[in-house]
């Protein structure tokens, strides 16, 4: 059973505190360690929306997701087929016929370029991002922790942070915890065996744990951090208290996955539809594959509950699954789209209905998307190869636009046929979606970075 905020010795003090809900921005200190949290209710700054983003490591394909191109030749068009949406006129790759039967949930923009076909972390991580998790941005005007609950604003969830049979988090293209120049104290809340902070995530730990933990930190301060540790005997002993209060509270529950009926969680289950048994283990990348069945769904509900908790935005990822060459390593595209359509396609109609029937649509925008997209032409093995200049695009819930196709492709799928969407954009809305950016502007001592981020151009036709 998942249990939160297990020990490891090995970890540091600064991990030990923020996995404790109390980073040093929840003591108070100064800015040379993290901006303070805000209420957010008293913030104006902010929204009070929540965004999920959910990146499709590996690069999926924009024509066998939501463009299919049935008109074009064989070897262009979807080697999966169409099927027709809720939207007349307009059809998605058969791998998604949930998504199709709620299109009108939902903005496909089908002019959207990441600029290039290399594998990385774009645009969670990212010269747009100025070489910050999106996150961290948020966090940096928000403050890292609510200060009225201690809910860390900035998440990133992992396979493991919902189930500790599913491998590592992919580490080789990219560090998703980046912060950039904004500093450590931004840095993503990273729940599960994936991060540097817990192993786990249900809370079961008995108050004499606790009261090591209060040991734990006192011999830890002795030892090491002898200036931060003077800041903190001045400034943060009721603090102290009151984050182990809250660690006993609400915070912890958001991560229990246990208190949501049993009918919630087999909605959003999606290990029942692609089993181990039914993936060839010709490929290298087979437990990568099962991880993502495993854990997609389970990882939009936990998602959905840290957004109810009061985080902004919670970046969501699966392990690297989406790159389909058909090579050693990868299925080919035909194949990969029975392994990877299913559950995208279950997750995602899930969390739209669940945010529907609790009020949320509104309230919590739903992104997701890959740092590239696929060749326009299926390579000799069957697998469509790297290709930056077109990705698929999904946005839905925050208070956008919904039931329509923004932008269009070439005949084959292979650029923007209209003015392309760049990640700018991408950051743009979402930041813009969580940060009023003409507030922002007013503030003082805001970096530029944050200010360029939320203050380019979104993505035309989301929002009036």
């Amino acid at each position: 059973m998942l249990t939160i905020f297990d020990y490891d010795k090995r970890r540091n003090r600064r991990a030990m505190l923020q996995a404790s809900g109390i980073g040093l921005a929840s003591l108070g200190l100064t800015d040379r360690f993290a901006r303070t949290a805000i209420p957010a209710g008293q913030n104006s700054t902010l929204t009070g929306k929540s965004v999920i983003l959910l990146f499709l490591h590996g690069g999926p394909s924009q024509i066998e997701t939501f463009d299919p191109k049935m008109t074009a030749p064989v070897g262009i068009q979807s080697v999966t087929g169409e099927i027709p949406t809720a939207i007349p006129g307009i059809t998605f790759g058969s791998s998604f016929p949930l998504l199709a039967q709620r299109a009108k949930k939902l903005s496909i923009v089908r002019s959207f370029t990441t600029g290039d076909g290399n594998h990385d972390i774009k645009p969670v991580v990212g010269k747009d991002t100025y070489g910050a998790n999106v996150g961290s941005i948020y966090a940096r005007v928000a403050g890292p922790n609510r200060s009225e609950s201690g809910m860390p604003t900035n998440a990133m969830l992992f396979p493991q942070s919902v189930d500790s049979t599913t491998g590592p988090a992919i580490s080789q293209f990219g560090k998703f915890e980046s912060t950039g120049q904004l500093g450590s104290g931004y840095s993503p809340f990273v729940p599960g065996a994936g991060g540097d902070l817990q192993k786990n995530l249900e809370l079961r730990i008995p108050i004499e744990r606790l009261d090591d933990r209060r040991l734990l930190l006192s011999e830890l301060d002795r030892h090491r951090f002898a200036r931060e540790r003077e800041l903190i005997d001045r400034a943060a002993d009721p603090l102290r208290e009151q984050a182990f209060s809250t660690l006993l509270g609400g915070v912890a529950g958001a991560f229990d996955l246990s208190k949501e009926s049993k009918a919630t969680i087999e909605r959003y289950d999606t290990a029942p539809l692609v089993r181990p048994n039914q993936i060839s283990r010709a490929w290298r990348n087979y437990d990568h594959y099962v991880d993502n069945a495993k854990a997609l769904g389970k990882l939009l509900l936990l998602a959905r509950r840290l957004c109810e908790a009061g985080c902004g935005l919670v970046t969501v990822t699966t392990s690297f699954v989406w790159d389909m060459h058909a090579d050693v390593n990868n299925a080919t595209v035909e194949e990969g789209m029975r392994y990877m359509g299913p559950p995208l396609d279950h997750a995602v109609a899930a969390l739209l209905d669940d945010l529907a029937a609790r009020g949320l649509t509104d309230q919590i925008m739903l992104v997701t998307t890959g740092e590239m997209g696929r060749t326009p032409k299926i390579n000799k093995k069957g697998g469509r190869d790297h290709w930056g200049s077109l990705a698929p695009l999904l946005v839905a819930g925050g208070g956008v636009h919904t039931g329509q196709v923004i932008g269009q492709s070439s005949r084959d799928a292979g650029e923007p046929a209209t003015e392309p969407i760049r990640i700018k954009h991408l950051v743009a809305s979402i930041l813009q979606t969580l940060i009023d950016p003409g507030i922002l502007r007013l503030e003082t001592g805001m970096p530029r970075e944050v200010l360029a981020a939320v203050s380019a151009e979104p993505i035309p036709g989301l929002r009036s």
